[in-house]
Formats: C-alpha cells, structure tokens, sequence
C-alpha cells in the first residue's frame, strides 16, 4: 500500500477520510426511466421524454453532461455547451428512445471515459460537441426509416463532425475529500475560428417539491452570488464555495429554480417565474428575464463566451471547496496558486496506482485498454434513488398515479434505495441489473475490493432481496430471474484480497448467510416439478431461445432449462466451496458443505439422466432445453451457449482441504458406494492424487462439447465464443405450434427482433460475461487433467493443445477485438476508418455490450464498459497464466 491512491482507499474503507464522498455518481440520463414514470401504460420513453428534460424537475436523481456529485446527489455539477445554431442548450446526452431507434434505445453523442481512480481523486473524460446545429432531425428520422436489418444510423454518418467539433475534456481531481478542483478544456478542432459558448453548472436536485421529508431537513437549500463565484448552502451538506479562473471578461453568472416549468410542458401558469429550463432561455432564446437578478435560486451557471481561435485551446478552472475546509489556502476571488500542481499531482498518483495494479509484463497497447475499461467501469458509478411504495403510491403535492401504475414491481414494497450503484451503462442502462454487478464487481476488485464487497452485500440486504429470498432483477421488472450468478462473484472477490492481506472471512460470512435464502428461494419456486431440473425463465439470454422465456409459453407446458438447471448446479459447487471454507474455523458449517455436495449430486444426475428426462442429447453430444408436454418433452434443438453452461459447474477440491472434515468425507464416500449414479461425476486423477474433481458433464461429454465449441464453422470466432452456432445462418431452427412458427436464426451483430426492446442479441454475437466463465472452466479442467486431456483448436486443425493453451488461444481472440492491427485498426471500432487514421482519434476506446462475432465491431449499448471491462481482469490474469493454468 505504497501508493497514495491506495492509501486513500485504506482511509476511506476506515472511514477516516470520506474520499468517496463525491465522485461522477451523476446519471448520463434520468428521463426515460421508470422511476420518473408515473403513465397509466407504462410507457416510460413517452412518458418522460428527452423533450421534457431540460424544463422538468426529476423526481428520484438527476442527470448532466459528465458530471460530479456526492454520494447522495444533493449538489450537483455539470458543465453545459452552447455552440450558436443548436435548437437545445447541451446540457445532457441524447439518444433514441427504444421505439425510435432501429435496434432498440442508442445514446446519439460522442463521449470517451479516458481515466478515474477508485477514490474518484483523479477523473478524466471527454465530449465531442459539433460545430454545426446537431442534428437533432436527421438521426430520428434515418433510424425511423430504418429497418431492423439495417445497421444503425450514427452521429459520425450525419457528417456534421465532418465540418468541425469541438472537445471539451472535463477533469476532476481532488485535494481533499472535500475539496474539489474541475478544470474544463476546450479546443477547436478546426481551420477555423469558432464561438462557443461554455456554462459550467452547480445545482441542487429538487427534494423539496415532493410534500414530503426526504432530507434530514426540509428547509430548501439555496445557491447565491459570493464575490466572483456562489455559495451553495445544504442542511446536511453544509456549505460550498464555488470559484472561477479563466473565465471571458463579459461572463456572469446566472440563477434560477430546479423547479419544472409547467407553462411549457402543460401550458399551466408558473406559480414563480424561474424554473429548470431558465438557462437555455437565457442563451439559446435570449430571453434574459428568464433568470433570477436576484442572483439567488436553487441552479446556478457561469455563462461563458468563447472565441477560440483555429486549432487552439481555451481552459476553465474552477474549485468546489467546503467552507469548513481548513487545509486549502487560496485567495477567495481564485481557485489557488496549488491548483496545476495538485492536478499534476494526482495523475502522477493516478498512474503509480495503475502501474501497480496493472501486470507489467503486458503490452503497452494492452495496458492501455485495461487502464480505459477501469476507467469506463468507475465512471459508471451512479446514484440510484427509488423507494417503492412512494414511487408506486404518488406525491402528495402532484395528482395520485393510475391504478396501473401501482400494478409495476407490486410484490417490492419493501425496496429502498438511495445508494451509489455500479451500472451497466449511466446512458443506456441507466439502473442496476443483479447478474451484471456480479461481473462489474470481479473486475472492481482488482482496484476497490471494499467497494466490491460493498456492491455484492448491498443487493443481499433486507431493503433490496426480497423476504422470499429472491434478488431483485432491475427496475423494470424487479421480479424477472437472472442467472445466480452472485455466489460465484462473492466466492472470487473472496480469494482476490489486497497483497499481503488476508481474506476477509466476515465478508464470506455475510454473503454465505443471505444466499442459502437465495438459495432456498431459487429450489422452492424454479424447480416446479421437484425433480431437480429448473426453469428460470428470462435469466437475462434475452432473445437466446425460440420463446421468450419471460413470459408463458405459447405452447403450454413447462421448460426445462438448461442453463437454469446448470446455473443452479453453479450455485451449488460455490456454496460448497464457500461452506469448507468457512468450515475451517467453524464445523457448523461443515454439514451445509455435505448438503451442497448432495443437492449438486441431484441436479447432476437429473441433467445427464441418459434416456430419461435429462438434458443431454446423445444424437448431437449436446445440451438442449427441453419443451415438456404433459408426459412428453421434446428437446428444442437450438444450438447456444446455454449448451455449454453446464461446464461452468466445475471445481477442484483439494485433498488438504477436506481431510479435516471427516463427517464430509464419510459422506461423499458413502454417496460413492450406495448411490454411484449421483456420485459419477466426482472424479479422481488416481491413487497417487487424491484432489477430486466436481463436474457436471462428463469427462466423455466434455470432449464432445470441444468439438463444437472450437469450431469454426459453429461457435469459435476470430473474436471469441459465439453465443449462437453458425450452424443457424444457412440452418434456422424453427419450432411449428399452434399455426405458428418460432425459428431462431444466427445473428452475429444486432438482433432483428423486437423481443426484450430490440436493443440486444444473444443470437450470435460474442458476450464478455459468457466467454470469460468459459475461460475459467477451461482452466479448473486443465488444472485437474494437464497434458492428459488435449483438443484440437480449432477443431479439425490438426493442432491438438491441452485446455490451459486452449484458454489462452481464446483469450487472445477476446483481446484482439480490441488491439489495433498494423494500420492502427481496432475491430471493436468496425469500419469508422477516423479511429485508425485521426491522430485525436486513435486511442480512444469503447466498450460495447456485446461484439459482432464475424467482424469483432461494437454492438449494443456503446458505453456498457460494466461486464466489458473482464478483459482488463482477463489481461490481468492472462499475464499470469502459465500452461498449467495458474
């Protein structure tokens, strides 16, 4: 713990000093969400479109262009853009609603997470803002026009970046935990001169409209005019000096109310004349009876005007002080002759961290994306703020909600949230998603394990899991069913700890205690028929099946699921090695290990109960889903990536670890003698090693399964594993019921149909989460069998390799989609030839959803870096990786 990013984690983790008290917790985008929906239909782009944000006031958060807050979102700030012809003052990002965009809701702005450090002392991004009117018009109209099998129509394709952007790069760092310096930096990309006009932002999001005590206090809080710059006074907050260097001569600082201007939206008289969208009134409208000559209101901005010559550069420095702060000596009309130094400063902190946490011996292209994905994934950190039964009830102060609208997330009375949460994506997945975090949080811990541990425990709580058990899905509908895939996440952060430290047993503990509830919850309501194979339904495959598994089947019957079956046979082998672990200092957890060995045992032998109701299919050496029918069932013969979920289902366990667990190895010995069928799948090396191995499929299945999965011509891409064979491109399945078909074809980029949104695809493309539990498997076989088990790779090659080079071939196929070629081409851009060629282009990255399993291009939500950012932990652990799989 050299380095002092990891000694402000230390004392945050101690609460000694509140490092994390601020950070880029502020939404990408709060319009459009459910929890600022209160329609009869649920609809909630429609309810709460883009439209309406800038003059409404958000109910539950608050969103703005890469910005800053606290961990509660009461202060917020966020600089804002005008460049002279646009019809909106940039204040946020826009995007296609889900209905307008040809594959589904698609933020429309170019933005790049360059740098952050867990402690958010150091943050960096950058916004690409045309010259030209933004065009607003175009890009819903051309995706409008488009189909689904048309590829989307971007902001580059408009070609207004083509006559001039300009960038402004936001930089954040701090000289104390409350003590916050911004320093805002505009250059003109262009031959040209150009005006722009910049309004750096501090606002406090409204608590006060609601007739309700939401704050310790229901006093309003108040910015004012301070000298040159504002005070910013909150009742639990306290109080915020803002101050400004570098500002244009004719600047001045304009106030309003974050109050919604109901005039505008539902032609309603104002009860007082300053409302939300008084700044864009202001400067686009001109309209300078907008704001308050009070100079006092509840949102404040500095108006800039710039005149930045062709190629040059203009920068904004500005300091957030707390008034009590007795360490920062400035001048109180400035931001501090330490201001450069601290930042200079704090990037040197920043990439001493880095170079520690970051394997050395990897590339320097390769350390550049693990630093980015870090940085996409701390920069996803968002304020989340919903507590159902307000939601679901109404305001006092507003009309109560329909009769429909209380229907939604009816059974989550319970929930409360007001926490910072690890999102998939602040744009397009602005809301937590359980089997997501679980991802987010593997790669977390490589830099912030407390906050990793934090995230993991928070959804176990009593104010998210529900009293049955179960984990809430996301806002949508917090009663659909992702993958368990929790236990794993808890078990790897465990055995992840901080050099020179000791696993935190209480942290196990905690975790182990609340998912035997889970547990309980996902045995008594998914395993309907008790015979020990699940159906889960949704489990976040979206679109993967011929049905959409989140609601009844077309057909009647039941599914039998193999990736549910085999998920919770996952969730077994962890909680096993979990409940040993903990057996170690505690006996009394030695019997729950027995119970998880024999509840694997059972799930195990249903799943490969050969000519029975198991899941494998010896015609193809695969497995499928199976439809059940009243005393039928048909084996619905799409081949997925759910096929190879049952490998996940694997793990070593040690001779040394057991042998003090003699009630444990009396019970796995008698298992093997009077129930050899449940107990097939413990497998031993031979006398002279005593390590077992647990393994859902087979030894002889397993060897099947490689042969597909390193197929070319089914599931291995040049870029990773398919989530669909390319079998299904010249060969849809389709399934004929009742006068209709369901076919499922191979889609390798975006999905062509409608189902969950039309924003995702599991038909084809790679997906990081799944390719990365591959890896893993390969590797726990490798460890157990050697040289003893080779594949070909790819199949039919001729090049026979053990399973730990297999892993590693594949993950270099997994890198590549990132690595630029020789000419400076990364995959993951697709054919955008500026990324290649452009010098301020180059090194910027993205991390999309899922990637195009032909060409290796970005797909789906553009910034979902959250479980993208497993190649920075893959490139970690690759680094470490020997042939023998450690």
């Amino acid at each position: 713990m050299s380095d002092a990013e990891s000694q402000r984690l230390a004392e945050d983790a101690q609460r000694q000093q509140r490092w994390k008290l601020w950070g880029t917790y502020l939404s990408e985008r709060q319009w459009g969400t459910v929890r600022e929906d209160y329609s009869d239909d649920g609809d909630v782009w429609k309810s709460f479109p883009h439209d309406q944000a800038r003059s409404r006031a958000y109910r539950w958060g608050e969103d703005g262009l890469l910005g800053f807050t606290d961990e509660h979102c009461r202060l917020c700030f966020a600089p804002a853009l005008w460049n002279g012809v646009d019809p909106i003052l940039k204040e946020r990002l826009f995007g296609l609603t889900g209905p307008e965009g040809n594959h589904g809701e698609d933020v429309k702005e170019l933005y790049y997470y360059l740098d952050a450090t867990p402690t958010h002392s150091y943050c960096k991004a950058l916004y690409r803002y045309p010259k030209v009117a933004y065009p607003y018009a175009q890009l819903i109209a051309e995706n409008h026009r488009r189909d689904r099998t048309q590829p989307e129509f971007e902001l580059l394709d408009s070609g207004v970046i083509d006559q001039g952007y300009f960038d402004l790069v936001v930089e954040y760092a701090k000289a104390a935990p409350d003590d916050i310096l911004i320093k805002l930096t505009l250059h003109n990309r262009s031959a040209a001169a150009a005006t722009i006009h910049l309004l750096p932002t501090l606002w406090f999001r409204n608590t006060w409209s609601w007739g309700e005590i939401e704050e310790e206090s229901t006093a309003r809080p108040r910015i004012s005019l301070d000298g040159e710059g504002v005070l910013a006074s909150h009742a639990t907050l306290g109080d915020y000096r803002l101050r400004v260097e570098g500002a244009d001569a004719d600047a001045r600082w304009l106030f309003t109310e974050n109050e919604t201007n109901v005039e505008r939206l539902y032609e309603v008289a104002n009860t007082q004349p300053y409302v939300k969208d008084a700044f864009h009134a202001a400067v686009v409208e001109e309209q300078q009876s907008a704001t308050n000559p009070a100079n006092e209101g509840t949102k404040a901005a500095l108006h800039c005007r710039f005149e930045i010559p062709a190629n040059d550069t203009i920068t904004l420095r500005l300091r957030l002080t707390h008034s009590a702060m007795q360490s920062v000596r400035f001048e109180s009309k400035g931001v501090g002759e330490d201001f450069n130094a601290v930042i200079a400063q704090r990037i040197a902190e920043a990439d001493a961290f880095y170079a520690a946490n970051i394997e050395a011996v990897l590339e320097p292209d390769q350390r550049g994306i693990a630093r980015a994905a870090y940085a996409g994934l701390l920069w996803s950190k968002q304020y989340y703020n919903l507590v159902q039964t307000r939601w679901a009830a109404g305001d006092p102060t507003e009309p109560s909600p329909p009769l429909e609208h209380t229907e939604r997330n009816l059974a989550w009375a319970h929930l409360y949230t007001r926490d910072v949460l690890s999102m998939p994506d602040k744009w397009e997945f602005p809301y937590f998603c359980s089997w997501d975090m679980a991802f987010h949080c593997v790669s977390l811990s490589r830099v912030d394990v407390a906050l990793s541990q934090h995230q993991l425990l928070l959804l176990l709580r009593e104010w998210y899991m529900h009293r049955n058990g179960q984990l809430p899905a996301y806002e949508f509908n917090f009663s659909d069913v992702n993958p368990p895939v929790h236990p794993w996440a808890i078990w790897r952060v465990y055995r992840l700890p901080a050099a020179g430290e000791k696993p935190d047993r209480a942290f196990l503990e905690r975790g182990f205690q609340k998912l035997l509830l889970n547990f309980t919850w996902w045995v008594n309501r998914e395993d309907a028929g008790g015979n020990d194979l699940f159906s889960g339904g949704f489990l976040g495959l979206d679109n993967i099946g011929v049905f959409d598994r989140s609601k009844p089947l077309p057909t009647g019957g039941r599914l039998l699921q193999a990736d549910g079956t085999a998920w919770m046979a996952f969730y077994c082998i962890h909680m096993l090695s979990m409940a040993l672990e903990l057996a170690s200092e505690d006996l009394v957890y030695e019997d729950l290990a027995s119970k998880f060995l024999d509840h694997f045992d059972a799930i195990t032998h249903a799943m490969n109960n050969i000519g029975g109701s198991g899941l494998w299919d010896e015609q193809d050496g695969f497995y499928y889903d199976r439809l059940q029918l009243g005393d039928s069932s048909t084996p619905l013969r799409v081949r997925s990536i759910i096929g190879f979920i049952p490998m996940f289902a694997s793990t070593i366990i040690k001779q040394e670890s057991i042998a003090q667990f003699s009630g444990f190895v009396r019970r796995a010995q008698w298992d093997a003698k009077y129930r050899p069928l449940l107990a097939h799948h413990i497998v031993s090396m031979d006398d002279d090693r005593s390590d077992s191995l647990l393994t859902l499929p087979p030894r002889e299945r397993l060897e099947r399964m490689f042969l597909r999965l390193f197929d070319e011509d089914e599931f291995l891409s040049p870029f990773g594993i398919r989530s669909l064979s390319k079998v299904h491109r010249d060969h849809p399945y389709v399934y004929h019921a009742n006068g209709s078909d369901y076919s499922v074809n191979y889609e390798p980029g975006e999905g062509t149909t409608g189902m969950f949104g039309g924003n995702s695809n599991w038909r084809g493309p790679i997906w990081f989460p799944i390719n990365y539990l591959i890896l893993e498997s390969l590797r726990v076989y490798h460890r157990f069998w050697g040289d003893q088990f080779k594949v070909e790779f790819p199949t039919r090659s001729g090049n026979w390799v053990t399973l730990g080079e297999a892993a590693r071939q594949l993950a270099h196929r997994l890198q590549s989609i990132f690595l630029p070629d020789a000419s400076g081409r990364r995959p993951c851009h697709g054919e955008e030839s500026r990324y290649a060629s452009e010098p301020d282009w180059k090194d910027l990255l993205l991390f999309n959803e899922y990637y195009h399993a032909d060409s290796g291009r970005g797909c789906g939500a553009s910034h979902q870096t959250g479980w993208t950012a497993l190649i920075a932990d893959l490139m970690n652990l690759e680094a470490r990786w020997s042939d023998g799989g450690n």
